[in-house]
């Protein structure tokens, strides 16, 4: 059976046991901070999250870590460059104890696939591909103020429209908020607490709720 998800929506109940027959279908089980695609490698499959998490992390020579997005259940990565032939410029790493679901990009054109298999397969990778452009997009724009409380605003701006109200929860702890945002740890800390102090927000570990904006 196929995990609810974007890439799977309006596909027919007999399309899981027809892609694993074909062998294009797979799943796996990850650990905590397990890599599951590494950059430099080369992938013909996409990623779903079926259960837990995956980061997409960016490691530099310095060897500074940065968090370009997090994938929640349901939805998939990789499919860039599994279609596209490069090198990963990116590892995929289990944000914690995790379960993935593969899909061979030869679903889309193994004549073993049902025809309207492949043509939904398609259309639903056309839609997740363009949602994905949105979130990174976003990630710019969360990066682009200079200062910290900027950073912090834009991000958290961007969450309470997600959740449509100005309480929710960040698929963050500090450490990777503050890889996500470029910025250092204790600096993020410190803004947050001045920000709580000066009643703009409350927060208890990931959940935030905004209560003013400042003037």
């Amino acid at each position: 059976m196929l995990p609810a998800s974007p890439l799977f929506r309006g596909l027919p109940p007999d399309a899981a046991g027809q892609l694993s027959a074909a062998g294009l279908l797979r799943r796996k089980v990850f650990s905590k901070h397990e890599t599951i695609f590494r950059a430099g490698s080369r992938v013909q499959e996409i990623g779903v999250v079926v259960k837990g998490s995956v980061h997409i992390e960016n490691l530099d020579l310095w060897g500074t870590k940065s968090i370009l997005s997090s994938v929640g259940a349901g939805q998939a990565f990789a499919e860039t460059y599994a279609f596209c032939g490069d090198a990963l410029m990116v590892d995929a790493v289990a944000a914690e104890d995790c379960e993935v679901l593969f899909l061979h990009t030869g679903a889309l054109s193994d004549s073993r696939v049902p025809a309207e298999v492949r043509s939904v397969l398609l259309r639903n990778l056309l839609a997740v591909s363009m949602r994905k452009n949105l979130s990174l997009s976003q990630r710019i724009f969360c990066t682009t103020p200079k200062t910290v409380r900027g950073r912090l605003l834009t991000y958290f701006s961007a969450q309470a429209a997600k959740a449509g109200g100005p309480e929710f929860d960040v698929p963050f702890n500090r450490q990777q908020m503050a890889d996500y945002l470029n910025l250092d740890r204790s600096a993020l800390s410190k803004e947050l607490c001045r920000m709580r102090d000066e009643g703009l927000l409350e927060f208890e570990k990931n959940h935030f709720i905004l209560k003013q904006l400042p003037e």
